[in-house]
């Protein structure tokens, strides 16, 4: 059986590298040293079975990394083997290492361990099934993903002869702030919406790159994607809580891209996007999205 994950996310700042620490996570000066730090971990193991629990470990800091996720490796090699947790570029590129830290969303290699006398409290993504351990399940994320089709989409192929297709400065520059999208899911699972609605309502990544290809001169399918995603659960679930644009790692602003593909639905809908709906929904009959498990 699969334990849904019931973080509280608390909206405290969260370190913002106001304490950044080199190797051996050091204090900044004047604060109290620490030479060991306390981790609460989230402990689930399905095939063991019984309820999840919170276990600690005490990590030395001067053999250690400055980086949560050091702390994490440091913990799995040393200490306890049997620990579970995704990682792989360690440098905030792949979005593998997404979990609740301290409770906010964020990226364990982009977190310093601030020594403090209180255990840092790891768990991971909230309100979503845990595979093991820090390891969440995020087949219905991608599923959504899969559903806004995030390629290139055109109806008139290129010349002969012509190598890509071009856009302005201008055109390129609309695409900032959306495409380092990293697709972690750290906004999608601090999203109130998404809790009460994860089968239905896209999510912030999902729209946010809804409105990417939007918002990309080069795609000849505008309309037909603005009139698949304008729907009371697809779209506008999205109450403005703001939750994503601040746990976002990379700094993105997913709320604004929501914002403004309402807009773009607004300023562009007619009666006619009822019969690209059932057009659209009858050439891909599996782009639906929603949990479906095979």
């Amino acid at each position: 059986l699969k334990i849904v994950a019931q973080s509280v996310l608390r909206c405290t700042p969260s370190c913002d590298m106001l304490s950044r620490v080199s190797r051996g996570a050091r204090p900044v000066a004047g604060a109290r040293t620490f030479s060991t730090q306390a981790f609460k971990i989230y402990r689930y193991d399905p095939e063991v079975g019984g309820k999840p629990r919170l276990q600690q470990y005490d990590v030395d800091l001067t053999t250690c990394g400055p980086m949560v996720l050091d702390g994490l490796v440091k913990i799995k090699d040393e200490m306890d083997s049997t620990l579970a947790f995704r990682r792989s570029c360690r440098e905030g590129i792949c979005g593998s290492c997404a979990m609740n830290i301290n409770g906010k969303n964020g990226l364990a290699c982009l977190l310093y361990i601030e020594p403090s006398a209180k255990a840092i409290e790891i768990q991971p993504l909230p309100h979503t099934y845990v595979v093991k351990d820090l390891i969440p399940d995020l087949t219905n994320f991608y599923n959504h993903y899969k559903a806004i089709e995030p390629w290139l989409k055109r109806k008139e192929p290129k010349a002969k002869g012509e190598r890509e297709f071009l856009q302005t400065k201008d055109d390129r520059a609309k695409l900032d702030g959306m495409y380092e999208c990293i697709l972690c899911a750290c906004c999608m699972t601090s999203c109130p919406s998404y809790w009460w609605n994860p089968e239905y309502y896209l999510g912030p990544a999902v729209l946010m790159q809804a409105y990417r290809w939007v918002a990309d001169s080069r795609d000849q399918f505008t309309e037909e994607r603005l009139a698949w995603v304008n729907d009371t659960m697809k779209l506008y679930r999205c109450h403005g809580i703001m939750n994503c644009t601040n746990c976002c790692p990379k700094g993105l602003d997913p709320a604004e891209a929501i914002a403004v593909l309402k807009e773009e639905c607004n300023q562009s809908y007619n009666d006619s996007w009822k019969s690209v709906i059932a057009g659209e929904g009858r050439k891909n009959a599996g782009r639906e999205s929603g949990m479906m498990y095979a």
